[in-house]
């Protein structure tokens, strides 16, 4: 089963993988595999990110044989059966980004494609099974046991929509 772990930059992807690996779950940092098995295309400067080849990098992670989690904030691009996204309040969002001394171009980017849910938009575009959690205040072992606890069955609450920053993005204005 491949389980794509999504969302905006700042939302606690690789903190959840680093648990997932410790639990011993199998873990792909789809990031570094596209840098360390040639499917980065190019560079986008303006944004300061890498252009993947989306298509040629699933192809090559077809047929893992155990659970596997694919990490990264275009993870729900891939083929996956079971998409989940991690989202988190922009105001919390920005902050965390901040911290990590991106521009304020880029900041405001990824807040206002967290603020709009891009990121869930796409995913629910490709598959049916796709859940999101609330990471804005939850510790990472809570959003681990959250997301467990999904691919468990206890999907209630996690439905693409329930999470909806549209009072604070109304605030902005």
């Amino acid at each position: 089963m491949i389980v794509a772990l999504t969302g905006t930059p700042g939302t606690g992807k690789t903190s959840l993988a680093a648990l997932l690996t410790k639990r011993g779950y199998h873990t792909v940092d789809l990031s570094a595999y596209a840098r360390e098995h040639g499917f980065i295309v190019g560079r986008d400067d303006a944004r300061g990110s890498d252009e993947v080849d989306v298509e040629a990098l699933g192809r090559s992670l077809q047929g893992q044989a155990k659970m596997t989690f694919l990490h990264a904030h275009f993870a729900h691009l891939l083929p996956a059966n079971a998409i989940i996204v991690l989202r988190c309040r922009p105001s919390v969002l920005r902050k965390r980004l901040e911290a990590r001394g991106w521009t304020p171009a880029k900041v405001r980017e990824n807040v206002e494609a967290e603020a709009i849910d891009l990121i869930t938009q796409e995913a629910v575009k490709r598959s049916r099974r796709v859940y999101e959690v609330d990471t804005s205040e939850t510790t990472a072992e809570q959003a681990e046991r959250e997301i467990l606890g999904i691919l468990q069955g206890d999907t209630a609450g996690h439905e693409p929509g329930k999470i909806d920053w549209s009072s604070e993005v109304m605030s902005w204005y």
